[in-house]
């Protein structure tokens, strides 16, 4: 089974409640799964804050203790996530318009470090943080080089120059690693990320997901595919409003 038709398979009831909910409701349900407690989350949420966005999962097991195991180096490392993807144009946060499903992660990773700019262990060392749960914004693609209905995250092609965020971390893919800290709890992940006020949001909507995803053995095109789903909701359908 691919990677999109799992997703959405096991969102089928997900999206039928989501059309007779509450013209209100926002937050999203997802069909617990049994095999990655950390993972397995049962609802999710996306909430505005004046000049915040609270992303925010809450699960059955408790979030951030299981990571990847070390594979040795960057071609064919692993990649674990809590991912929210959302409708908001990738151009708010600094990449093109309408490059893909700009998307909202929360990764560990330990072959490689992806966030240059911060020292998330506070030892001195930028460059050995991988491991240490990190956020990002993706521009996420279908992708047939990821497998059938695949998706990656958008690479950039050789000699390209795309608009980029300020804190674009050097890799040639369409990320951004804005530094912001997830928070777990024994049952919750939360991270608040500052937004600009005068975006507007209406209309704005996002789903949920766990995943892993694994670096090409290439080193790029695809660099970042996403290979196996452990917890869903919305199966792409976006049924979660930004309140």
């Amino acid at each position: 089974m691919n990677v999109l038709t799992h997703y959405l398979a096991g969102c089928a009831v997900l999206i039928a409640g989501a059309a007779m909910s509450s013209a209100n409701a926002h937050q999203i349900e997802a069909p617990l799964a049994a095999d990655k407690p950390a993972f397995d989350f049962h609802h999710a949420d996306i909430i505005r804050k004046d000049t915040v966005l609270e992303f925010s999962m809450y699960f059955e097991g408790q979030p951030g203790t299981q990571t990847p195991d070390a594979h040795g180096q960057l071609a064919g490392a692993q990649v674990w996530s809590y991912v929210w993807p959302t409708s908001i144009d990738s151009s708010v946060i600094g990449f093109d318009k309408d490059s893909g499903i700009l998307s909202f992660a929360v990764t560990s990773h330990p072959d490689f470090d992806d966030t240059p700019l911060f020292d998330e262990d506070g030892d001195g060392d930028p460059e050995n943080d991988g491991r240490r749960w990190h956020s990002h914004w993706v521009v996420l693609v279908p992708a047939d080089t990821c497998g059938p209905n695949g998706l990656k995250v958008q690479d950039i092609p050789e000699g390209a120059t795309p608009n980029l965020p300020k804190t674009w971390p050097g890799l040639p893919i369409l990320i951004d690693s804005p530094g912001w800290h997830p928070r777990f709890t024994e049952s919750s992940l939360v991270v608040t990320v500052p937004f600009d006020a005068q975006t507007d949001l209406k209309g704005a909507n996002f789903d949920a997901v766990t995943a892993a995803l694994q670096v090409n053995a290439s080193v790029h095109d695809p660099l970042l595919c996403v290979t196996a789903v452990f917890e869903a909701a919305g199966g792409l359908k976006m049924p979660g409003v930004i309140e």
